[in-house]
């Protein structure tokens, strides 16, 4: 009967395989609030709404995203009534951000999102924190804030974010240049 033990040690080997095999970016395309943006994130999205001060103001914003390889991955969206209110409101969203950031080092840039609006321009963050002796190191982030002008006159507003060192160094390139507006 050594027909069934090879067939249990293979079906076994197969097994352990295929678990071995399972990716810890399993990237998909995920549709981000009703904007039409799609990103492509690297697990299961989960999706929520909250309030969030910009400026004087209270904006409803949806969320989207997961954690993956070590990282958090996140769009923010917020819809905005034109193109003063979402000038003013990714100000208020750039500096909420900054003021989070304390003592780390920051890097901003321009950048570019096709299809994405040129007032307010798109502008890419970077902050790595600093190292400081017997205090806990808070995780590096990536933020990417950027608008698209809708049909009904709206701007729609975005944050996409990678929190923390995904243990792929490709991950965080493969979420930013995926995103693709309509």
């Amino acid at each position: 009967m050594p027909f069934p033990v090879l067939h249990f040690r293979f079906v076994l080997a197969a097994a352990a395989l295929l678990a071995a095999c399972s990716p810890t970016f399993n990237w998909r395309e995920v549709p981000v609030a009703e904007s039409g943006l799609i990103v492509l994130l690297p697990c299961k999205a989960d999706r929520a709404n909250r309030a969030l001060p910009l400026g004087a103001e209270s904006v409803q914003v949806d969320m989207t995203g997961c954690d993956a390889g070590g990282a958090t991955f996140a769009i923010a969206h917020a819809s905005a009534s034109g193109p003063e209110q979402a000038e003013a409101w990714l100000r208020a969203w750039h500096a909420a951000t900054r003021g989070q950031l304390g003592e780390a080092q920051v890097a901003e840039t321009p950048a570019s999102v096709q299809r994405a609006t040129a007032a307010p321009a798109p502008l890419r963050l970077d902050a790595q924190p600093r190292q400081q002796q017997g205090a806990s190191a808070s995780a590096p982030v990536q933020v990417l804030w950027f608008a698209q002008s809708q049909k009904d006159g709206t701007v729609a507003l975005y944050q996409a974010t990678v929190l923390g060192k995904p243990s792929s160094p490709e991950a965080s390139k493969t979420f930013f240049e995926s995103l693709r507006l309509p």
